[in-house]
């Protein structure tokens, strides 16, 4: 199929060739034309400010506080984690704006037209579980703080499966105003984002500037030291920890063609996410330890509870400032859970039927899944939510990274045949739609990622010493391991089995 080059770098499916028709095409899969490709820095750097302002986010350095470390080292490896994660975003969110298409559309170029499933559905699985993590948190932020601002304690309510039953219906109703924003589309997600994203700041700032005004200053916690020094015990946390803060966008790195297909070129993608991602993470951080160093003066270094956002905003007998609290909450989970884990699974389940999954029908499947899989679970120590669910969810997510990044820079040139994406008869079918090369890549990196995976007794689910104990070394460095050992492996079975016909 013929293609023609938009503006500048962009390029376009020629006007008078049509839209590619068959088994693998549908609108939402469509490369977005030149003229719609309209997103500037600022949408993009909203977009990241929107995502980075939550709940999990804020709490990423009370969970490595938990694992001893103090507020300098948290902050430090939360800042170096996400600039590490900008350069695969950067390089895969590249095929955005050049030529429109989302992340499993990109996947075919390395993993055949029926192959890019493969990454496609382990993507789609990570954002399931992400979604319903999320959404249990923005229920009980509404639970909590409505608890508040209404006679009765709710606490004390029936139980259903261990929680008070209004828990679940807050919970419910969260999900429900979720899935009717993100049926409206991508249009009104960036609307959204580009007014939810100054909204949460402020919010945090007035969290900030109360618990402030209340302590008389801020509090004890930025002389409290490290219980792991500099030395080999803080290395033994820092690297594991590391894997697991890029796990944490390492869901992104992979599908932010979603969103960069609609920038206006590679400048506004690079810039956006360049002055949203590390600075709005390593600066929420920085604000989540002072405001909870400002609370424990107030409130004392024994509550355990603090470093909640939510709960510490409990403590305020404001009704104004509860409502204000609540309003923000709502804004800032539901800014992240949509962008980042509703996005990308409902373009990936369209991917896999796409005469019979839209963008929308996706989005509802992600929903029910995502309430499925017991996402309590998921966040219930600071070891099984960093060590555990970051750091295998990085390791699986850095193999397919590196396959991409690999095919796309290193095999390709960033040279793709746009047409020829959805054509079985084009050069990406390779043998019966899978390109095996990519897949022993991904299943080899992926083996050396996580097989060594290795949990403290009753911290985890996996043995002491390792799923495979001779790989146990290599699980603490997961997501480096995966993105290299992949990209190196699938860029030398291109060279040495190149596919037939020699066309890449």
């Amino acid at each position: 199929m013929a293609i023609a080059a938009g503006a500048g770098d962009r390029v376009d499916l020629a006007a008078d060739a049509g839209p590619p028709t068959g088994p693998y095409a549908n609108p939402d899969l469509l490369p977005v034309p030149v003229a719609h490709r309209t997103w500037t820095t600022y949408n993009f750097t909203a977009l990241w400010v929107g995502m980075a302002h939550n709940i999990p986010s804020w709490t990423l350095a009370s969970g490595l506080v938990a694992l001893g470390m103090d507020w300098k080292q948290a902050v430090l490896t939360i800042a170096v984690a996400n600039l590490v994660v900008l350069v695969p975003m950067l390089l895969t969110g590249h095929a955005g704006p050049k030529y429109g298409i989302p992340f499993p559309v990109l996947a075919r170029a390395a993993f055949g037209l029926r192959g890019a499933n493969l990454p496609a559905l382990v993507r789609a699985a990570v954002a399931c579980c992400w979604f319903g993590i999320q959404t249990w948190i923005g229920g009980q932020g509404i639970f909590v703080l409505l608890d508040r601002v209404f006679p009765g304690d709710w606490a004390a309510a029936g139980r259903v499966g261990g929680y008070p039953w209004p828990l679940w219906l807050c919970f419910v109703l969260f999900w429900a105003l979720e899935l009717a924003i993100i049926a409206r589309g991508m249009e009104t997600l960036r609307r959204f984002e580009n007014w939810a994203a100054p909204f949460v700041l402020v919010g945090a700032v007035v969290l900030l500037v109360w618990i402030s005004v209340k302590a008389g200053g801020l509090g004890p916690l930025l002389d409290q030291p490290s219980h792991l020094g500099w030395g080999s015990h803080f290395w033994k946390v820092f690297f594991p920890a590391l894997m697991g803060m890029i796990g944490f966008w390492s869901t992104l790195s992979l599908n932010i063609p979603d969103f960069t297909r609609f920038g206006s070129g590679q400048r506004a993608q690079a810039w956006g996410q360049s002055l949203g991602l590390p600075t709005t993470m390593t600066a929420f951080a920085l604000l989540s330890v002072l405001v909870t160093s400002g609370a424990q003066a107030v409130y004392g270094t024994k509550d355990t509870t603090l470093w909640d956002p939510v709960a510490l905003t409990a403590k305020s007998g404001s009704t104004v400032g509860l409502l204000y609290a609540l309003l923000t909450v709502l804004i800032a989970t539901i800014s992240v859970n949509i962008a980042a884990n509703v996005v990308s699974p409902a373009y990936d389940l369209s991917h896999l039927a796409p005469k019979v999954v839209d963008f929308r029908t996706g989005a509802l499947i992600t929903g029910a899944v995502g309430v499925l899989l017991f996402p309590w679970k998921l966040i219930s120590t600071p070891e099984f939510y960093i060590f555990t669910w970051l750091g295998v969810v990085g390791g699986v997510l850095g193999t397919v990274a590196g396959v991409l990044i690999a095919d796309y820079w290193i095999i390709r040139r960033t040279e793709l045949v746009l047409g020829e994406l959805y054509d079985p008869a084009g050069r990406y079918w390779y043998r019966g739609g899978w390109n095996w090369r990519a897949v022993v890549a991904f299943c080899v990196g992926g083996l050396l990622a996580v097989g060594g995976s290795y949990s403290a007794p009753g911290a985890g689910p996996f043995p002491r010493h390792g799923l495979v104990p001779f790989l146990k070394p290599l699980a603490d460095y997961g997501w480096a391991v995966g993105l290299g050992s992949s990209l190196l492996l699938y860029t030398v079975l291109m060279r040495i089995a190149r596919p037939d016909g020699a066309r890449v």
